[in-house]
């Protein structure tokens, strides 16, 4: 029996001491969860979800979609913020998160996150219910500035998001107030379509895509889109320049994040696999079947993107009035 001396003993207990350390676990080895701040049927849970079932494959790990939804977006935005920065837990903030701390919702801001990838971006319509009385963008115009502020109604998504900025643009581009439509707060624009085909609004600012579902039922029509060109997916809704010479366009984005501090090696191999995602026909044709706009930004570049977008909806919002402080 060979003779086992306090040297030998020593260094078999380090190499068993170092074997953890190398035999760490490659990221990821577990299933991730990916957060939606907006409820199941929207734009963003659409894209949410293609996106997971692409990382899935590519990380062979399951992907699992959350909805989070409440307080206007707040909730979901403030679940991916504060999660473990472990890589386990990102999500998919969406342009209320340059607008939310401007209203004093949260404290939550772009900064908040580390920035994985932009991978999305929309303009608003306006649509209507199948048995409105205004036939096109003009007659519902031209309603909304003979009534008596706050007779129209008006849904999308939460208060002071996106969709509701849109609606306030336009009615200030017509020489209204921001307020002159009543702004009827929702959990995103897949409920707030089913409140419009309810009778509960009169009219809806969300993306056309997102209302793609009620226009392909009849129970919607779009009327006009806030954008500088018309969506070749739906070439019959006119531009609101086309229609009434007005030359104002907004837009939603979407892309995803994680909690800050998330260690650079998590992070890149997230945003590698992202791009890939993004490349994939698959995205590319999922993207395009719906009319959702496409554009990538890498991890700098959604940075620098959402630092313009805080400062941009900062000031907007501050003259629209629906800043606080």
């Amino acid at each position: 029996m060979p003779c086992l001396t306090r040297r030998t003993l020593l260094a078999a207990s380090g190499a068993a001491l170092a074997t953890p350390a190398l035999a760490q676990p490659r990221y990821p080895n577990r299933p991730i969860q990916l957060i939606v701040p907006w409820g199941a049927g929207g734009g963003t849970d659409a894209t949410a979800r293609i996106v997971g079932t692409l990382l899935e494959r590519d990380l062979g790990q399951p992907v699992n979609v959350v909805n989070r939804t409440g307080g206007s977006g707040v909730v979901g935005h403030s679940a991916i913020a504060t999660a473990a920065p472990d890589g386990y837990t990102i999500g998919m903030i969406t342009v209320e998160i340059a607008m939310m701390h401007w209203q004093g919702l949260t404290e939550l801001r772009p900064t908040s996150y580390t920035p994985l990838a932009l991978m999305n971006q929309d303009p608003p319509g306006v649509t209507v219910a199948q048995n409105s009385p205004h036939a096109d963008i003009r007659a519902l115009a031209q309603a909304i500035r003979e009534r008596p502020a706050g007779t129209f109604r008006a849904s999308g998504t939460g208060q002071g998001g996106i969709w509701h900025l849109a609606l306030v643009g336009w009615l200030q581009a017509m020489g209204l107030r921001g307020d002159h439509v009543r702004w009827v707060p929702s959990n995103g624009a897949a409920p707030a379509m089913q409140e419009l085909a309810a009778g509960g609004v009169d009219l809806v600012t969300c993306s056309i895509p997102e209302a793609r579902a009620m226009i392909d039922a009849n129970r919607a029509r779009a009327l006009a889109i806030m954008a500088p060109e018309r969506n070749p997916l739906f070439a019959n809704v006119p531009t609101l320049n086309e229609t009434l010479g007005i030359r104002y366009s907004t837009g939603a984005w979407r892309g995803i994040a994680g909690p800050r501090n998330l260690p650079p090696e998590i992070a890149n191999t997230l945003s590698a696999a992202l791009k890939r995602a993004y490349d994939n026909r698959e995205f590319q044709e999922f993207m395009s079947s719906r009319g959702f706009g496409t554009v990538w930004g890498d991890a700098a570049q959604f940075a620098s993107f959402m630092a313009e977008a805080d400062r941009a909806m900062g000031e907007a919002m501050r003259g629209a009035g629906l800043a606080r402080g």
